[in-house]
């Protein structure tokens, strides 16, 4: 497809613009002085854009929930989300550009060491409602409870949970709970994760030209080495490149 042709197709208003989950480090970060977005999500939308001849803006948005949403009302073009297959009811995934590692933290001092030990009867598991990691471990935990919050909380929330014997391990994106350990002597990443996922561009629901063009893309980036760099240079942890399809 020519370069005028997508441009017209992946970006109407004549800039491209693209929405992301503003707390997720995977994805991107927020400078909170300037509001700059760097990371992944800002290094592919600039190539994108590019690539197609137009400018660009990037849009943080709340939750998985806020961003199905902005496209489905125009108010962004493409979004950045991880896959899940009730979210593919509502928005179309092209091809996955990195694969997240998911893990949970503990008390320093919790027995539990691995993954596996957190499936046990009697023990708490804290996850955020709609994000990947709530919706695996609502499906796949048979006998440890998933209890839900509504929010991200912050690392003296998760050591007063955790302390308080609230929960006994909650999840997220492994880059989320090494912050967390990091910031905290009373908190510990565990060594291995319960799941990954993959990291994917989503268009609104039901436009094979957007997908077509956006595969394509991905794939040239990845098979060039840009998507690599582009991990490398916001040094996630476990987050590694999708393979290719």
């Amino acid at each position: 497809m020519a370069a005028a042709m997508m441009a017209a197709d992946l970006a109407p208003t004549g800039t491209l613009r693209a929405g992301f989950l503003g707390t997720n480090p995977v994805q991107g970060k927020v400078d909170p002085k300037t509001g700059a977005v760097t990371g992944p999500v800002a290094d592919l939308t600039q190539e994108l854009a590019r690539r197609l001849g137009v400018p660009y803006k990037i849009v943080p948005v709340a939750d998985a929930r806020a961003l199905m949403d902005a496209l489905k009302t125009h108010s962004v073009d493409i979004g950045f989300l991880a896959y899940d297959e009730s979210r593919a009811k509502e928005v179309d995934f092209c091809n996955a550009y990195a694969l997240m590692s998911n893990t949970y933290v503990v008390r320093s001092d919790s027995p539990i060491q691995r993954a596996a030990d957190v499936d046990r009867a009697g023990l708490r598991v804290g996850a955020v409602r709609g994000q990947s990691q709530q919706l695996f471990l609502s499906q796949n935990l048979k006998n440890a409870k998933v209890t839900i919050f509504e929010g991200e909380p912050s690392t003296s929330e998760l050591e007063k949970m955790l302390a308080d014997g609230e929960i006994d391990a909650f999840g997220a994106n492994r880059q989320r709970m090494v912050d967390a350990a990091a910031q905290s002597k009373k908190l510990r990443a565990l060594p291995d994760n319960f799941s990954a996922v993959e990291q994917a561009i989503v268009v609104e629901k039901g436009d094979r030209s957007k997908i077509e063009a956006i595969n394509h893309f991905l794939d040239d980036v990845r098979s060039s080495g840009f998507v690599k760099a582009a991990l490398d240079r916001a040094q996630l942890n476990g987050v590694d490149v999708a393979p290719a399809r």
